[in-house]
Formats: C-alpha cells, sequence, structure tokens
C-alpha cells in the first residue's frame, strides 16, 4: 500500500482527487493539507511514499516547499499537482526535487498514471507538458532563462500583483533583496516597469488562470 499527501488549499479539491485515487486498491490518502506548514507537519509524523502537491498555497508558494518536503523526508517522491502550466514553473519544480508534474487541465486519470510512474521511480509530465515540449523550439534565446531560480520567483510574484513586501514575505527574504533582485531581473529582461513583466508573463502563458 502506497501512502500519499494531498496537498491543496480548496478542500472540494482535494476531496475530489482523494476519492479518485482511493479507487486504486494500492493508494491510500493518508492526510490532506491546505498549507506549507500542515504539509511539513504531516510529511514530519507520516513519512508518506509521496506527496500530491500545489503550488499556490495560502502561506507561500510551493516551490520553496519542494526543497523543503525533500529534506524533511528524502525518500518521500512529489509530483505537483497545479493548474500553473507554464515552462518555468515546470523546470524549477523539477529543479528543485519534484519527480513529476501534472496540470489540473487534464483527465484525471492522468494523475493516477502519474503517481504511479513515479512511485516506479520515473519522472512523470502529464500528456499537455510533454506534448507542448516536443513541440516548442529551443528557448535558448528567451530572456527568462538567463534568470536565476531566486529571480524566476520574484519575477513570477511581482508579474502576479504582489507587492515588494508581499513578495519578501512568501519567499522569506527581506524586503531589500527582493528589490536587488527586482533590479537585476528587469535589467536582464529590458524590463522597465511591473506592467512590462506582466506583459512578459502573460505572453508566456505563466500567469495563474483566474476562475
Amino acid at each position: 500500500m502506497y501512502s500519499i499527501v494531498l496537498v491543496d488549499d480548496h478542500a472540494i479539491v482535494r476531496e475530489g482527487f482523494k476519492r479518485l485515487i482511493e479507487l486504486e486498491p494500492d493508494l491510500e490518502v493518508v492526510a490532506e493539507c491546505r498549507s506549507a506548514d500542515d504539509a511539513v507537519e504531516a510529511v514530519g509524523s507520516c513519512r508518506p511514499d509521496l506527496v500530491a502537491l500545489d503550488l499556490s498555497l495560502p502561506d507561500g508558494s510551493g516551490l520553496p516547499l519542494i526543497e523543503h518536503l525533500r529534506s524533511v523526508a528524502s525518500d518521500t517522491r512529489i509530483v505537483v499537482l497545479s493548474m500553473h502550466d507554464g515552462e518555468p514553473y515546470v523546470s524549477e519544480a523539477l529543479r528543485r526535487g519534484a519527480s513529476g508534474y501534472v496540470t489540473k487541465g487534464v483527465a484525471p486519470e492522468e494523475l493516477v498514471a502519474g503517481l504511479r510512474a513515479v512511485m516506479q521511480g520515473e519522472c512523470f509530465l502529464s500528456s499537455d507538458l510533454r506534448k507542448r515540449r516536443a513541440e516548442r523550439p529551443s528557448e535558448s534565446r528567451d530572456p527568462i532563462y538567463r534568470l536565476t531560480a531566486r529571480e524566476r520567483e520574484v519575477f513570477l510574484l511581482l508579474a502576479a500583483g504582489r507587492a515588494p513586501k508581499q513578495v519578501a514575505g512568501e519567499l522569506g527574504i527581506g524586503q531589500k533583496t527582493v528589490y536587488i533582485h527586482r533590479a537585476s531581473l528587469m535589467g536582464k529582461l529590458g524590463a522597465g516597469s511591473e506592467l512590462d513583466l506582466y506583459r512578459m508573463a502573460a505572453e508566456r502563458g505563466l500567469l495563474p488562470r483566474k476562475n
């Protein structure tokens, strides 16, 4: 029996995925969490085989949480389950230690397929992400990929409308550090304002979809 911790701040989403997962005789949801703090506590106490993690949580981004959970329980594998389908999100999640990435727009069966693939030691991407990666030309000239990991985090939050103070709180860094990263990333991107950052993120499909 494989044990799974679900991390999503929407109860109705957690319930839907829990029912889907528990249709499988060898998969069991042992804890449900709505925040990063809840997830850290649950993973530390339950030591699950796998965590299904949303990236948008009320107490911060799920990207730093991936690394933290891996440090708490190195044997626990992580599958991101998110509405964010932009390539920087996917690449960054995998770089930080996720073993799979499933977007919420695909068929529910892909979640179960992803969980099983990851438990077998594979790296899994949902079909829409695989298709886009196969069709997309080289992105080496896109300035987004010149940003450091931290600059990408700051970029995505500023583009989504967060104020520097909010960015500092979500990432757990000082506000002055946010301004330093903002100046650096805006120089690399040739952006003159937050509006330019919003435009660049929107053109690349990196902004959260509005319900």
